[in-house]
């Protein structure tokens, strides 16, 4: 069974927002937490919420990309209906891991400290999940992918210098050489995370 990393939870809330074309990587961001907050503040059914963040990741997140990268070499050893396969099994994954999550929080305090362009492709933006009566303070750097400057995505989140990418990518990893190199292990724990 795939564990869901702890760390995960905490800024799963902040992932999403309406498609916000042409903007600057912090003000989109900062645009991010804002229409989040208003979601889960809101006095709709979990379910009505679940499915709104749901349908906005779908378009704000790279989540495509994410499943290459935490693939890994592996995804080099797919045939074409494997991965037909694997890309159907890691967009319910990405989703359900986030959804299960997001009603625990509800008005997450997000401000951004600042950006950093490293390329062409890439921004990085550095904020900080305000500390709670129950959480401590929380760094949290957001790789956006901004190669389109027009339609930038969410490729990874850094929190406290940890790739939440890189989290799964090792996870993933651990399952198929657990399995003799078998990715229908890894589709199996896919499946079963999703249907329970």
């Amino acid at each position: 069974m795939i564990k869901i990393k702890f760390i995960s939870s905490i800024i799963l809330v902040i992932f999403f927002t309406n498609p916000l074309f042409g903007k600057e990587p912090g003000k989109l961001i900062a645009e991010i937490v804002n229409e989040a907050s208003i979601i889960l503040s809101s006095s709709d059914p979990v379910e009505s919420k679940i499915i709104k963040l749901n349908n906005i990741a779908e378009i704000n997140v790279d989540i495509n990309g994410i499943g290459l990268y935490t693939l890994g070499k592996y995804r080099k050893d797919l045939n074409e209906d494997q991965k037909i396969k694997y890309k159907k099994l890691f967009k319910s994954y990405f989703l359900k891991s986030f959804s299960s999550r997001l009603v625990d929080y509800s008005d997450p305090k997000i401000n951004v400290v600042s950006e950093k362009k490293i390329n062409d492709k890439y921004t990085i933006v550095n904020t900080i999940l305000e500390a709670t009566s129950k959480n401590p303070e929380v760094k949290i750097d957001w790789r956006i992918y901004t190669k389109n400057p027009e339609r930038p995505l969410i490729r990874d989140l850094i929190v406290e210098g940890l790739s939440l990418a890189r989290t799964q990518k090792e996870e993933f990893k651990s399952i198929i050489q657990n399995n003799n190199g078998d990715i229908n292990y890894l589709f199996k724990s896919l499946e079963e995370f999703i249907i329970k």
